[in-house]
């Protein structure tokens, strides 16, 4: 049987598991994983391989209306990640009871310009009814001309090998693209951003996350990578912000710092030792000096 190899995007509105889905696939953490909306803001690629090909996988951040250049960034990311690839994941929620305006403006501005297999999964079918799917499958079917559709709960690792054996029927042959034992092609440095930046999303009010930006400032590693030194800063845009990241006595700062260093050491295979800075910069999504130097242009 000859090799395959190829890219596969996936695209969705946020928040419905597109980063659980990743990780799932890939069978490592590498795309960070809140509740809350709009969580990825970078196309985030890893790659698995095994003895009869190679995936590529490209995290989109979720697609939805900007409202500052932040949110610009993000829409070119996601509609960029439709160039080149071979397969398309259009990843939807059960809870649904019909196709939103979200989700027809993907159809729409998205998929009907694409070329490649596109698979639609169904995304959460452990809180709905079986029932209230047919429905809505109906409903996309007539709407788009899908390769397939998954009805999956991407929590329920029991779909993994289904979904990886549709995507492998899809591929078209080839060779490798990455080494067999690379599992992403982000930085470290971008992934401590990133790890940091979740424990943010999971620990803190609604109102305060998406005004947050993680800059790693020094990552230095000694020879033998016994320890790597991390230092960060974390951005916001309100002095009352600052207090809350902070908490009281420094305890939510200290409890971030824990939570994203022991999965750094996991990720890494090193001890690390983290340190991290709160400052305050007002409107700072808006601001093209403040999102370059957080990596986002």
């Amino acid at each position: 049987m000859a090799y395959k190899s190829g890219f596969i995007t996936i695209i969705g509105r946020p928040n419905v598991g597109k980063s659980t889905l990743l990780n799932l696939l890939t069978g490592e953490k590498i795309a960070i994983i809140s509740k809350k909306p709009q969580t990825t803001r970078h196309n985030i690629r890893t790659i698995l391989t095994t003895d009869n090909y190679q995936m590529i996988f490209v995290d989109t951040p979720g697609i939805h209306n900007p409202r500052n250049k932040l949110g610009e960034f993000m829409m070119k990311e996601a509609f960029t990640a439709f160039e080149g690839v071979d397969v398309i994941i259009f990843m939807v929620d059960a809870r649904e009871k019909t196709i939103g305006p979200g989700d027809s403006k993907i159809i729409e501005e998205a998929l009907s310009k694409v070329s490649a297999p596109v698979i639609l999964v169904i995304n959460k079918v452990d809180l709905v009814p079986k029932e209230s799917l047919l429905p809505l499958i109906a409903e996309y079917s007539k709407a788009y001309n899908f390769a397939e559709v998954v009805p999956i709960s991407a929590l329920d690792g029991s779909y993994r090998d289904k979904i990886l054996s549709i995507i492998e029927k899809y591929l078209p042959e080839g060779e490798k693209f990455y080494p067999e034992d690379m599992l992403t092609d982000q930085t470290e440095k971008v992934l401590a951003q990133e790890l940091i930046r979740e424990k943010l999303l999971h620990l803190l009010e609604d109102e305060v996350p998406h005004g947050i930006g993680v800059e790693v400032v020094r990552f230095r590693e000694d020879e033998n990578r016994k320890i790597i030194d991390i230092d960060a800063n974390i951005y916001c845009e309100k002095e009352s912000h600052k207090g809350i990241v902070i908490g009281k006595g420094g305890a939510m700062l200290k409890k971030v710092g824990t939570l994203a260093r022991q999965d750094m050491e996991r990720l890494f295979g090193s001890k690390v030792n983290l340190k991290l800075w709160v400052k305050v910069k007002d409107d700072w999504r808006n601001s093209e000096f403040m999102l370059r130097e957080l990596g986002y242009k």
